[in-house]
């Protein structure tokens, strides 16, 4: 059963229910009200026959023949008299004569005046509803009797009405249950068509509309996006996956040559084997960096790490103090106590490529590399030849070399893996030229994830 079938049999159960439910409390009022009244009725036509008003009794004039007696058919009451030895004498009405049990033959002996009890008797076919009332001081008691039988006829015939009204609204709502259901579900048919196409066929080039702003739209609006970032992320996947291949045919050929070379390694000069020697760790060495890099950006590692509270200055005093140890370089770091919530060996990553990168194109200088890191911002500066204004959009993007460093070591990935990092942070990167020649390159975190903190700058050298 589909989800528009039980949607609709749903409807329909809920409008039966509701519709049996207001039935049978305005049955169970209507009788109530129509017993109590006819009670009422009873206890008023015995008190005036009490009284003395013997034409309460009287035929009905309106239905009466020209040959009926005084007790005719048409008249509903029956009312007899009930003296205190027992005997039973009618007094008018109907000629029927009402059965009398011990309980009324009590009330007639010793009940005081004005005591009564109501009963319920069959005089075949006709069915009555008796009223015994005592006259007391030695009287007697009255007794009446009521015709129900056209009572029951029109209860009978409104339970009947009510039981066509409920399967009239069990219809309604079945019917207006399945409109809406597919009104509903017309939405999610079109999306469930489209969930299996993807699982079969893989993502498809069109869009999941919308159509409208409840639950069910919201859930296509963020298929729809979901399915957009899942073909970004598909196509983002191939250009990597071409871009690697692309990277990793340099240092695989020039290992193939050297190999080539090491069938013949007794025949070189020593001078010669040395050369090739570096040569191949050189480049085993930019193939595994290589590897590690592609591992990062395509495992994603730096989104796994759980975010907490980092102080920068703590994370770029690290990056330093270890690019410091493998490089030789002077680093001075100028920070301020401005603490995130982030990921800190990511950020930790993130500044050690921006000095790195530092280091390798400012490899011939003297003059210190600067880390400044306010309120967010990272800077990395150094005193390289700059970036050049054509390459300045592009130093972010996978396997991007400028000219200027095409015969230097690197993977081409680590700005790649900082703008990652950012924008996991939230934040932007940028890479412009630095007064007096050089580049600053660095990264921005988002504003929401600053921390109350202090701002007051150190300085290390």
């Amino acid at each position: 059963m589909n989800l528009r079938s039980k949607l609709a049999i749903a409807f329909a159960g809920v409008g039966a229910a509701a519709a049996v439910l207001v039935g049978v409390f305005s049955y169970q009022t209507a009788s109530t009200r129509i017993n109590a009244e006819l009670d009422r009725s009873l206890l008023t036509t015995s008190a005036e026959l009490a009284a003395g008003a013997t034409q309460v009794l009287a035929p009905n004039r309106f239905t009466r023949g020209p040959h009926d007696d005084d007790h005719d058919e048409s008249q509903p009451i029956v009312a007899q008299a009930i003296a205190p030895d027992g005997s039973v004498r009618p007094i008018g009405g109907r000629p029927v004569r009402l059965d009398v049990d011990d309980a009324d033959w009590a009330l007639a002996a010793t009940g005081s005046p004005g005591r009564n009890r109501y009963a319920d008797r069959t005089v075949t076919p006709d069915d009555y509803r008796v009223i015994t009332v005592a006259l007391g001081a030695g009287r007697g008691a009255i007794q009446l009797g009521i015709d129900v039988d056209e009572t029951r006829h029109v209860l009978a015939e409104l339970a009947a009405r009510i039981a066509m009204v409920s399967a009239l609204v069990l219809v309604a709502a079945a019917v207006a249950g399945w409109l809406i259901a597919r009104r509903i579900t017309r939405r999610l048919v079109r999306l469930t068509k489209v969930t299996e196409q993807v699982s079969g066929d893989g993502l498809p080039e069109v869009a999941v509309t919308a159509g409208g702003r409840d639950e069910v739209g919201r859930l296509a609006t963020s298929f729809d996006r979901m399915l957009t970032r899942l073909a970004d992320a598909r196509d983002d996947q191939e250009r990597l996956v071409q871009d690697a291949a692309h990277e990793l045919r340099t240092p695989l050929t020039s290992l193939r040559t050297n190999a080539s070379v090491l069938r013949r390694f007794a025949e070189l000069t020593p001078a010669a084997r040395a050369r090739l020697l570096d040569d191949v760790d050189g480049e085993t060495r930019e193939l595994t960096h290589l590897i590690d890099e592609l591992v990062e950006l395509a495992t994603r590692r730096h989104e796994a790490e759980e975010a907490r509270p980092v102080e920068l200055a703590t994370v770029a005093e690290r990056a330093a103090d270890r690019v410091r140890r493998r490089s030789g370089r002077v680093i001075r770091l100028e920070a301020d106590t401005t603490t995130v919530r982030g990921r800190p060996k990511g950020l930790e990553r993130a500044i050690s490529n921006l000095l790195e990168n530092a280091v390798k194109f400012d490899g011939g200088s003297v003059e210190p590399i600067d880390v400044v890191v306010h309120e967010g911002r990272i800077e990395v500066r150094d005193r390289g030849p700059g970036i050049d204004e054509a390459d300045a959009d592009h130093v972010f993007d996978r396997f991007h070399r400028a000219d200027a460093a095409r015969g230097l070591p690197g993977s081409g990935l680590g700005l790649a893996i900082v703008r990652e990092v950012a924008l996991v942070h939230d934040g932007t990167v940028f890479a412009e030229a630095r007064a007096g020649g050089g580049a600053v390159v660095g990264f921005t975190i988002g504003t929401n994830r600053l921390l109350p903190n202090s701002h007051h700058d150190h300085v290390e050298d």
